[in-house]
């Protein structure tokens, strides 16, 4: 039977982790080495078989014959390659010592540790970081420029040459075309952290949902690099925890404006269609102010939608534990209402000038709301314009079904804010009647004088 000498390519185990349609390629490259008795396989090619088959001695015996550990087939595929899709850690750390480059692209752009990342081998991973591998590719790669996302930013536009932390969290301040705006990152040293991976897809796809004049606007992303980052607008003037912090206790006319910005905020993100969005971390600090003075909700890290069921509960790392509702911390089923628990504690902080519980520890706090303990009203009576008292205790019920829609407390606190606002207004009027007719009797009184000088004058001529 007539021998030929293969293609210089690897057509066995686990495939690139980034190259198309991988099982159709499969079967195509097999089909052409049918009869394997009858088949040379070039020296090279054997070391990726002997890497996919694990054998040491092998490897050495042949990287001691000359062969170049760091040998390309046609799909640029390496030894090293082969071997971090098959998991094998033994045979990475021997191509390594034996000189095997780390980031090697193939044709697809996938590296070593991609793949090792795609087909989840742990060990490996660690193993290729620990020797300075860095991941190039993201969970969200696409293999079609035709499925690339519309919100898909190129990386390289954002400019952080100046760039500065954000208040909150993982945001940074950056400059894309023209603007300033806020970047979150999901960084490279945990793109191999499933819970942390999601977490950034379920934020991204919420912020995808949300068009709301009170909520922070979304820009677009970079999911086809590493790292991964969500963009959205920049607001300088910072959140409502630094606002508080500046200001303490704010007017009764301020607290509720900005009380019905949230409201309306919260009440388009709780009747998203088809499914309602919870945000899980309402707080201060998740709130922005614009150039306005208006107020933005922000941070979707933790939000969910009311549908999507929790492999574990939330936790004190990853969310406020002064604004959660006891329902959440007791491993409880829980729906929209535990947002409108945090905003109560917000309200009530706006009039009060201090934080809930103040004088407790973080960790302390869930157990007091839990115990149906409620943060005091200090503040004098004439901070609370009639009703807020009434608003805020209702929010916080201890049974969440009795506690109110944001569509409902949006119509209270309208209908509180517009008494406040005309009980200013006649406030305002009679001082100002006051000294109009103030100065009417001083013009008067002027304009009589100037008459009888003017006679005065006459008579003495």
């Amino acid at each position: 039977m007539e021998t030929k000498t293969t293609a210089l390519r690897f057509t066995l185990g686990k495939q690139s982790s980034m190259a198309p349609e991988r099982a159709s390629t499969e079967r195509k490259l097999n089909e052409e080495d049918e009869d394997e008795d009858s088949v040379k396989i070039d020296p090279r090619v054997k070391l990726m078989y002997l890497a996919n088959e694990g054998d040491l001695d092998g490897i050495r015996e042949i990287l001691d014959s000359g062969i170049d550990v760091n040998f390309r087939d046609i799909d640029d595929r390496t030894a090293l390659h082969v071997a971090a899709c098959q998991g094998l850690n033994d045979v990475v750390q021997l191509l390594l010592d034996r000189g095997a480059q780390l980031d090697t692209k193939d044709r697809w752009g996938s590296t070593p540790i991609a793949d090792a990342i795609h087909y989840k081998h742990d060990e490996v991973i660690k193993l290729l970081e620990k020797r300075g591998a860095k991941p190039l590719m993201s969970s969200m790669h696409v293999n079609h420029a035709r499925e690339v996302p519309e919100y898909e930013i190129d990386p390289k536009e954002l400019d952080f040459t100046n760039s500065v932390q954000i208040d909150k969290g993982t945001f940074r301040m950056a400059s894309w075309r023209g603007i300033e705006v806020a970047v979150k990152k999901l960084e490279e040293g945990v793109i191999t952290d499933d819970d942390k991976v999601r977490a950034f897809r379920d934020e991204l796809a919420l912020y995808q949902k949300i068009r709301h004049p009170n909520v922070v606007q979304f820009l677009g992303a970079v999911t086809q690099s590493s790292p991964m980052m969500i963009v959205t607008e920049y607001l300088p003037k910072g959140d409502l925890r630094a606002f508080l912090n500046r200001r303490g206790a704010l007017k009764p006319a301020l607290a509720l404006r900005f009380a019905l910005d949230i409201a309306r905020g919260m009440s388009y993100l709780h009747e998203n269609k088809p499914e309602p969005i919870i945000h899980r971390d309402l707080e201060p600090s998740n709130i922005l102010r614009d150039d306005s003075g208006h107020l933005k909700v922000a941070d979707f890290g933790v939000s969910k939608l009311l549908t999507v069921k929790e492999d574990k509960p939330l936790t004190c790392q990853e969310t406020s534990c002064r604004y959660v509702a006891p329902e959440v911390f007791q491993n409880e089923e829980y729906d929209t209402k535990v947002d409108v628990f945090s905003f109560a504690l917000i309200l009530q902080e706006m009039i009060e000038g201090c934080i809930p519980f103040s004088a407790k520890q973080d960790t302390e706090v869930p157990k007091l709301y839990s115990a149906s303990d409620r943060p005091p009203f200090k503040a004098p009576a004439k901070l609370y314009a009639h009703g807020i008292k009434e608003l805020i205790e209702a929010c916080w019920n201890e049974k969440p079904a009795k506690r109110p829609t944001f569509r409902e407390i949006i119509r209270k606190l309208e209908s509180i804010h517009n008494t406040v606002v005309h009980k200013r207004r006649w406030k305002v009027r009679p001082l100002k009647c006051f000294q109009n007719l103030e100065a009417l009797l001083r013009k008067d009184h002027s304009s009589s004088s100037t008459r009888s000088s003017t006679r005065s004058s006459s008579s003495t001529l």
